[in-house]
């Protein structure tokens, strides 16, 4: 059960770090949303950390 967890919060953080890029790569990216997303991934990172 746990790996399975971990692997969920792996494909979540996946997806923020394509989120990212993709606001990145706008010619006006959104600050305060890409802000969000590192903080996200941030969170996740702990918590695959604690597992």
């Amino acid at each position: 059960m746990e790996s399975s967890h971990v692997t969920a919060l792996q494909s979540k953080h996946e997806g923020l770090e394509r989120r990212l890029k993709e606001e990145m790569n706008r010619p006006f990216p959104d600050m305060e949303k890409i802000q969000r997303i590192k903080k996200q991934k941030l969170l996740l990172k702990e918590e695959m950390s604690l597992h």
